[in-house]
């Protein structure tokens, strides 16, 4: 069985990027932009992940600013999109942004919107809204936000249907079956075609084991000669 486990949170957002209130002292004159973003990572103690058509070079200077200031700045300059999943900092192509149109039942869309909220993937920037029709919600937003909202959408609908359901009769056990074969002093118990026990000697290495009768079919007996027949 699936189990999805969450933990519910006051706010409904994205996990927060934690950030410096002072500002982001950070001199850049003409650097690749891939390279000043991995540098804000590494100064801020934030893993980065950065997407290959995330391209361009900053060339001037920018004014001091506070980190978040200064991300959004750059993400508005070179036209990119940030997200942040409480452990890596995405950074992808506006161009990569996705749009899914994603199949809601056996669910509805207010504890789908909960579950978003709870586990920190929701972020008010990228669109989370039910669409026209049955059971249908839309979502759209970067690469690592669309997975996410699947990932969680996919473990719902496995926990749902996981679920008895009521009135719905439970399948019939399966009747036991045990079979107990006796040969001589020995017994096999089978059960459920299965050998599960021998108790006893095994009959034919006891037939072994006792010494033959003379009469007994298969035994040449022996008698004695008479003095008469013997020779001299």
């Amino acid at each position: 069985m699936f189990v999805l486990v969450f933990l519910f949170a006051s706010a409904a957002d994205a996990a927060p990027l934690m950030l410096p209130d002072t500002s982001y002292n950070y001199t850049v004159v003409d650097q690749d932009l891939p390279a000043a973003l991995q540098e804000f990572g590494t100064n801020l103690g934030i893993k980065v992940n950065i997407s290959p058509e995330v391209r361009g070079r900053i060339q001037g200077r920018l004014p001091e600013l506070r980190p978040r200031a200064f991300l959004d700045r750059l993400a508005a300059m070179f036209n990119f999109e940030w997200y942040y999943d409480g452990q890596v900092l995405y950074i992808s192509a506006v161009k990569e942004s996705q749009s899914r149109l994603l199949v809601l039942a056996p669910i509805g869309f207010d504890q789908f919107k909960t579950v978003l909220d709870a586990l920190k993937v929701a972020d008010d920037r990228f669109a989370v809204v039910p669409a026209p029709g049955n059971g249908l919600v839309l979502v759209s937003g970067p690469p690592r936000f669309i997975a996410l909202t699947e990932q969680t959408l996919a473990g719902l609908i496995a926990e749902e249907q996981a679920k008895p359901k009521p009135g719905v009769p439970a399948p019939p056990a399966q009747k036991e079956t045990v079979l107990n074969v006796f040969r001589g002093t020995q017994v096999s118990i089978w059960r459920n075609g299965r050998l599960e026990q021998v108790i006893g000697p095994d009959p034919r290495i006891e037939a072994q084991r006792q010494p033959r009768r003379d009469d007994e079919p298969g035994r040449v007996s022996h008698s004695p000669v008479p003095a008469s027949l013997h020779p001299f």
